[in-house]
This record gives C-alpha cells, structure tokens and sequence, in this order.
C-alpha cells in the first residue's frame, strides 16, 4: 500500500481548511521506517498489535514494509487483517476466548493461540495438533506505565504445570509474557527471559518460541526510548538463559509501531478567565489515555493564521467539549501563555490507541485520518 499524502503537513491543512473537529494526520513515511527499525533491530519475528491502531492505512502500510505477521485480540480484528493481508499470519494472544471466537480463529487460519489457565487450553481442542499454544506468564516486574499481571498470565509453577499440559495436548508449546505498557527498561524483559528458562526446565519441555510481548515504549516525554537497547538486552539474556536451546522469538509491537506516525490536531474552544481551556477534544475521544498514563510534553501551539505561539508556559486546566464534568485532564497542561479562542493544540506521538478508545459521547470525536508527507 503506498499511500499519496494529501497535504504536505499538518499546518497546510489547518489553514487551508480550518477543521471545527480534532484531525489526526499521519504520515506513512514515519511508520514504515519504524517498521523497519524494529526489522533490523529485533531478532525475531515481528507482530503487530492490531489493537494499538487497527486503521486500514496503518495495516497496509505495515504490510507494504515487509510486515506479514499481526498480533489480533477478536475475530473483527481478524478480519481487518485479512482484508489487506489475506495470507498474513495471525496470532491470537488475548487469553480468554468464547468457544464461537475460537471456531472464527480456526476457520481463518490462525497459528498461534496463548493461554493462561487449563479451562482456556481446553476450549482449543478444535485447534488442529501441532499447534502453537503459548503458556502466558506473569510476574511482579517493575518498569512499566501499568501492567497486565492482574488481569492475565500465571506465575512460575502454574505456568510449568500448564506447558506440560500443552506439551501433552499435541500442540506445539511456548511461552510469552507481557512486561507492562510503555516499559522502557530492558531489566523487565531480563527478569522474564529467566524466569522463562526456569518455567521451561520446571516443566522439562523444550520451548519452540519465546513471546517477549509487547509493551515497547513510544516517545511521549522526554528523551526518546532506546528501542535497541531492549533489542540487545533481549537476545543477550537469552542466549544466556538458554544456551543452545534458545528458542526462536516473536514480540508484538503496538504503541510503539504506531505512535510516533500520528499527531493530533485539537481547537481551543475557549479560555476562561482563570485560565482555563476547553478543547474539541477530551478524555471521551483522542485524549483518553492521558487519564491512565499521563499527557505527553510533545505539544505545539499554532495561531489561526499558522504561527507558532511562544509565550511564556503556564500551567493550564484543560477541559474536553462534553457536557460530562469529568472530561478533564488529569493534570495541567504546560501551554503558551497567549493561547487564545481559535488557536490549534497539537499533540505529537498520538497514533496508538487513539482511535481504538475515542467514544461519540455527545456527537464529539475524532473527524477523518487526513494523510502527510511529513509531521513537522
């Protein structure tokens, strides 16, 4: 897929068209080129996590980098890939499955399940033998924005006990694990590595795969995570935890895919006399995530007529448009202090799950993806 950007960048639009919704821009060039970062850095295969942004542009552009493999969580998942991927891999690691979804992944050829408990490993024996199944392990590591322990995986001795069932069941046995949303410390993937050596010798069966998961951070404060930082620390760890019997590797990359491919345009709406603003745009659209891990410091501010203001920052409140009191930020925003009625608020790094969470509570939400060559 080779997307032709409509505008040159996300300014050209604003002032040719002065959108009243907030606008994501996307630039295909951006997320071919992290496609094929993680492709060179990664030494194993590439999945992409549908969820993080399952827009049929980002699919295809992902598959026109050479990415043939995607993590999916539902059956609608499924099918978006196969509409641009007929013959794409599909790995289907959400633990929990009704015994219709599975005959869906079944019926459309899917070659990677995981599982987290024996009542789920049963409800796949439809699942032709031979099978990849993968145990999903979980463990108290810290490092991530939040973490997926409390909702899946098992720890060491349940996982053990569970691969020896896989094993046993004729399917193909593996492990995987996730170490947490917007982890950027590579120890978190050690710890996992070697906890997943001593699960697979627990259990005396020889991992053909090793899930690292997703959870790469994308850059929304500060400095820019070192994505090959954890690319290094995960084939050194295994190969020390593993030795000869390393197994081969999958990680499913989603924000990280993603983000940095789209910006978010939103419009103050207005300024109140104590300062505060209220944007097109809130906790029930693009802004969701800000409530779970925060807003990003990649903000801009552009006037109606494209110049950048560069005042002073001041912290200000923000509120969304919705009549919902709660639709809130959590926390002030550093923003120029002559922002004005009419100004465009940007937010860089905002391609993942920005659509996947944006609701239609009171006729707001996000307008059309509108297509760049560049994002700034």
């Amino acid at each position: 897929m080779r997307d032709i950007p409509n505008w040159p960048d996300p300014k050209a639009h604003l002032m040719r068209h002065a959108p009243d919704e907030p606008t994501l821009y996307f630039c295909p060039a951006i997320l071919q080129a992290t496609a094929r970062r993680f492709q060179a850095g990664f030494d194993g295969l590439i999945t992409y996590a549908v969820k993080a942004n399952p827009g049929e542009e980002v699919l295809g552009n992902l598959v026109a980098a050479g990415v043939r493999a995607f993590d999916v969580a539902s059956p609608r998942e499924m099918y978006a890939v196969r509409a641009v991927c007929p013959d794409a891999v599909l790995h289907y690691n959400n633990p929990v499955r009704s015994p219709e979804e599975v005959a869906v992944a079944i019926r459309l050829g899917v070659t990677s399940y995981s599982v987290d408990c024996a009542s789920e490993l049963e409800k796949l024996s439809a699942v032709p033998a031979g099978t990849e199944v993968s145990v999903r392990l979980a463990l108290p590591v810290a490092g991530a924005a939040y973490d997926f322990g409390e909702k899946f995986g098992v720890g060491p001795k349940a996982a053990a006990e569970l691969l020896r069932k896989v094993y046993e069941g004729g399917f193909t046995p593996a492990l995987t694990f996730h170490p947490g949303t917007q982890c950027d410390d590579p120890a978190a993937w050690g710890a996992y590595i070697a906890e997943a050596a001593e699960v697979a010798q627990m259990a005396g069966v020889g991992l053909a795969r090793l899930n690292v998961g997703g959870g790469f951070a994308a850059h929304r404060n500060g400095d820019a995570p070192d994505l090959e930082a954890i690319f290094v620390h995960i084939r050194a760890e295994v190969d020390r935890c593993f030795g000869a019997d390393a197994p081969d590797l999958v990680c499913e990359p989603g924000r990280a895919m993603v983000a940095d491919a789209f910006t978010l345009a939103t419009k103050v709406k207005a300024v109140r006399d104590g300062g505060a603003l209220f944007l097109n745009d809130g906790v029930y659209g693009g802004l969701t995530e800000v409530r779970d891990i925060g807003a990003p410091d990649r903000i801009s501010v552009l006037g109606p007529d494209g110049v950048a203001r560069g005042g002073a920052l001041a912290n200000r409140v923000v509120f969304g448009p919705t009549c919902d009191s709660i639709d809130r930020l959590p926390d002030a925003l550093p923003l120029p202090g002559n922002v004005a009625e009419g100004d465009y608020v940007l937010f860089a790094g905002m391609g993942a799950y920005t659509r996947s969470l944006t609701t239609r509570f009171n006729g707001y939400g996000l307008s059309d993806v509108v297509t760049v060559a560049r994002l700034s």
